[in-house]
């Protein structure tokens, strides 16, 4: 033990005396600037030339107090300061640019430092070890008894404080002087208190002469004492003070510990920590403080064989509460670094954020070292608190009891303080984390539980749930104080007091949860919303801005606790049809308060709706759903939120948001064109849902629905112009080209598949599937006009040509082949002559078509199918064909050809006659 003294007293050494340093520097700064106040002028620092005092700011220290507070010569010194101050204060309007350079010290050459300084630093550790290598000695050479070495080394320790106090007192007259007795007295006070804490730990835990109750009475006592006296040294002392207090009960072994005791001392001395630090303005030492403070329950837990964990939450209770109430408390950090101990603190005054700065600035505030080593200790705790309790069976309602407590105690913190956001947001994950690991960790154990355990079970419950209602508390506290002038601070509270117990009760549902009624949870999800969008109507009231965003965050949240609400007390096809209505319900609300997201619960509402659907898309249990034909559970499932949504686009129609209109505009088209799918698919299939490929039949309907709504929207868009209609409607009608190309010529054609056509020989499946497609396509394209673009309506003329050829090519085929045409029957003669009688006269309708409506589209359709007919009477006709029937085809094909060519000629003539 005494082998690794010397370096931990080197270490601690230079960590105390770098503080101790700075802290000098600027006392001797600010005491040069007084002296030459009081001589009525100052010295520029870059010429050394003489500047009326007037002209001069004298800037206050960072965190030092006043020189000497018990030296005769202080009041000297104390009322020219305020003199001064006067005279700076009343210089600073007339020239601010050379109060700034009479602030700003020279800047030290390392001669300067290594010879004023850093000597002074080795020296006192120096004198530390000198210390501890003549007890070692003696120890050694058995010179002297223990217990006269114990008693020698305490008197060194009290000789080296005794001599810092005496330079410190001389100090104060002569300290412009920029290095006259620099750091000297906070040396040699540290290595005293280093001489006085060994020398009481060497006589309990190497010579046993004193027991453990004394000998923790004696090093605490020293520890406060070097508290004190950092008082009168600066906060490195005030750190090696907490150090020694933080370990002292480390050091003395306890055959019974004492939980209550233990912690109620680590209490005692960080609230001494923090008390000086007040005086003083440290920051450093009270977040060295918290540190320490919030080790000592995580070793505690860790080690102890029998564990309490209500002084362990008691003394995170006392840590939070001293952060907000006692330092830095209401003090604004920002201005207490720069005042004198004298200034008397101002309050904790909001302090507006603009639109420009950044999250990352905002989250930075000031002081983050204390507002971060408070809130992560604490909530550290009380996770470890979790994991011990279902780790080794501690109570769980006591385990979540305090849980919840150390986690509201960090809220209210972030909602106290205005530097204190990330107290807000790491309180609100832990809430949720913590809460995930009780509830989800706890179904195991509560399940074998005989005896209490419902009662156990709502226990926790409430409290879990309590917890989050304690946000939406806090967060209303913070919005009354600070709304107004803190947006983004006021818009993250809005956000976690909405988001946190929403997510809380949904991990409770979830897991404790009872899936087709639970009264527990709905009724706490409906007070959610109405909380919520009470204190948005109230926010909204107190502010009154069209974009308040804290408003809108309430207004949303209100609607995400009304769904989860929805879902325990609903499920299947009552939940999914009430979800629209619900959204309905908020999109009216938006008529009255002009809130921008309101009319956007309603688009979350379908996107909702839409994705149960996809859930569950036989709306009820299947067993449940029946075969008849439209009239059964899918017409209500989808038609209901269909029609919700179209009224949803016929109220927004004039919304001056484009992106609304638009987004639901889109959502009540695709429910329209769902809906009438669904119910086709369920009628062609015997009233069973599954997901097997369709017929052509079946597949045949979708094409025209495509085809139908594709004219439906361009029709919208004439009488109320909007890209949806526009642009959806040629999307429809370019996947419905697409569905014939790679369906119906191909994938499903009976051609290819052998389906069975029908009997009937005109109303068959080949009428569903070619002809009134290719009726609908020149419809649409006749529609589309002039009104779309060329290449589109061209794009319909020729499906509408090839549906036409294929119905009639397949038609041709039926009438010789009968019922079913698949390709591996084979021809016969009178089938080919059919095909080029049929193709030609298809070619010579298209090229009156195209000329009567000056279509060129359909008159290229008209050459490519004679052009067709030409090759297949080349090709097959006369290789296939005998007799009167090869004369015929060819007699026949030079007729239209020459046919074609005067109709060309006479077209041609007129329009050049026309020209």
């Amino acid at each position: 033990m005494m082998e690794l003294l010397p370096l931990v007293i080197l270490i601690v050494g230079i960590v105390v005396l770098r503080g101790h340093n700075l802290r000098i520097k600027q006392l001797e700064a600010r005491v040069q600037e007084l002296q030459n106040a009081l001589e009525g002028k100052v010295l520029t620092p870059d010429t050394g030339e003489s500047i009326p005092a007037a002209y001069a700011v004298a800037q206050p220290m960072d965190d030092e107090p006043k020189v000497a507070t018990e030296d005769t010569s202080a009041p000297e010194i104390e009322e020219p300061a305020l003199a001064a101050r006067n005279i700076a204060d009343a210089g600073q309007e007339e020239d601010t640019p050379l109060a700034s350079q009479t602030s700003t010290p020279p800047k030290e050459s390392l001669e300067s430092t290594i010879g004023a300084r850093w000597a002074v630093w080795v020296g006192g550790i120096a004198l530390a070890l000198g210390g501890i290598f003549m007890v070692k000695y003696s120890i050694e050479s058995g010179l002297l008894s223990p217990g006269v070495r114990l008693a020698l080394a305490a008197l060194f320790g009290l000789a080296l404080i005794a001599a810092g106090e005496v330079i410190r007192r001389r100090t104060a007259p002569v300290l412009n002087s920029a290095f006259q007795n620099a750091m000297i007295p906070g040396v040699l006070t540290a290595a005293g208190v280093v001489a006085l804490f060994g020398s009481t730990y060497a006589a309990h835990a190497i010579y046993e002469f004193i027991g453990p109750a004394t000998a923790f009475i004696l090093l605490a006592l020293i520890s406060l004492a070097t508290l004190g006296l950092s008082l009168l040294h600066g906060q490195a002392l005030a750190g090696l003070g907490l150090l020694a207090s933080m370990a002292t009960p480390a050091l003395i072994a306890s055959t019974a510990p004492r939980p209550w005791t233990l912690f109620g001392y680590l209490v005692l001395t960080w609230l001494a920590t923090l008390l000086a630090s007040r005086l003083r303005r440290w920051l450093i030492a009270p977040s060295l403080a918290n540190g320490l403070l919030s080790l000592w329950p995580l070793l505690y837990i860790t080690f102890s064989p029998v564990v309490d964990l209500a002084p362990v939450t008691l003394s995170m209770l006392a840590m939070i509460g001293g952060t907000i109430f006692l330092w830095p408390g209401r003090y604004p950090v920002s201005e207490a670094v720069k005042e004198d101990a004298t200034t008397a603190p101002a309050e904790d005054t909001p302090q507006r954020v603009s639109s420009g700065i950044e999250w990352a600035a905002f989250l930075a505030r000031q002081p983050l070292g204390m507002t971060l080593t408070a809130a992560i200790g604490a909530l550290t705790v009380s996770l470890c608190i979790v994991g011990f309790s279902l780790r080794y069976g501690y109570p769980i309602v006591d385990a979540t009891f305090m849980f919840a407590a150390i986690v509201a105690a960090v809220a209210a913190f972030g909602a106290g303080r205005l530097h204190a956001a990330w107290a807000t947001i790491l309180s609100a994950l832990v809430a949720v984390v913590g809460t995930s690991g009780i509830l989800t960790n706890w179904i195991a154990g509560i399940e074998s539980t005989a005896d209490g355990t419902a009662s156990l079970q709502s226990t926790v419950l409430y409290e879990v749930l309590g917890l989050g209602a304690l946000f939406v508390v806090i967060g209303a506290f913070f919005l009354r104080r600070f709304a107004q002038a803190e947006k983004p601070y006021a818009a993250l509270w809005s956000l976690v007091m909405a988001a946190t117990p929403l997510a809380i009760a949904t991990i409770s549902f979830v897991n404790f949860g009872n899936w087709t009624l639970d009264w527990l949870h709905g009724l706490y999800g409906i007070g959610l919303a109405l909380v919520l969008i009470g204190l948005a109507e109230w926010q909204d009231r107190s502010d009154g801005e069209e974009l308040n965003l804290p408003t809108n965050i309430l207004a949303a949240g209100s609607f995400a606790a009304a769904v989860f609400a929805l879902h325990t007390l609903a499920h299947h096809a009552t939940a999914t049809i009430l979800l629209p209505v619900l959204g309905i319900a908020y999109l009216l609300a938006g008529r009255l308060r002009n809130w921008p997201v309101l009319p956007w619960t309603m688009v979350a509402a379908l996107v909702i709706t839409m994705g149960r659907i996809a859930w569950q898309p036989t709306i009820v249990d299947p067993s449940e759903l029946g075969t008849t034909p439209l009239f059964n559970m899918l017409l209500a499932g989808y038609g209901i939120p269909a029609a919700l949504a179209v009224l949803a686009a016929f109220i927004t129609r004039h919304s001056p948001s484009l992106r609304l209109r638009n987004t639901l505009q889109a959502l009540a088209c695709f429910l329209v064109l769902l809906t009438i799918a669904i119910l086709v698919r369920h009628a062609m299939n015997g009233g069973v849902l599954n997901d097997a490929a369709p017929t052509l039949g079946e597949q045949s309907i979708y094409t025209l629905l495509a085809i139908g709504a594709s004219a439906t929207l361009m029709a919208l868009d004439l009488s109320a112009a909007s890209p949806v209609f526009r642009y959806g409607g040629m999307a429809l009608g370019v996947i419905s080209v697409a569905m014939i190309l790679t369906l119906h010529l191909l994938g499903l054609n009976p051609f290819m598949t052998g389906e069975s056509t029908g009997r009937i020989p005109l109303f068959n499946l080949l009428l569903l599937a070619y002809l009134l497609p290719a009726a609908a396509y020149g419809g649409l394209a006749l529609f589309a006009r002039n009104r779309r673009p060329l290449p589109y309506v061209a794009m319909l003329a020729v499906a509408a040509a090839v549906m036409a050829f294929a119905w009639a090519t397949l038609s041709v085929r039926r009438f010789w082949q009968g019922e079913y045409i698949p390709f591996w029957n084979g021809f016969i003669q009178g089938e080919l002559y059919s095909y080029s009688v049929v193709w030609l006269l298809i070619g010579i309708a298209l090229l009156g078509l195209g000329a009567r409506f000056e279509a060129r589209s359909l008159r290229i359709a008209s050459a490519v199918l004679v052009f067709i007919a030409v090759v297949k009477a080349f090709l097959m006709d006369m290789a296939n064909l005998e007799g009167f029937l090869r004369a015929l085809s060819f007699i026949g094909l030079g007729a239209v050809l020459i046919g074609i060519g005067l109709f060309y000629q006479k077209i041609l003539t007129r329009k050049k006659a026309t020209e």
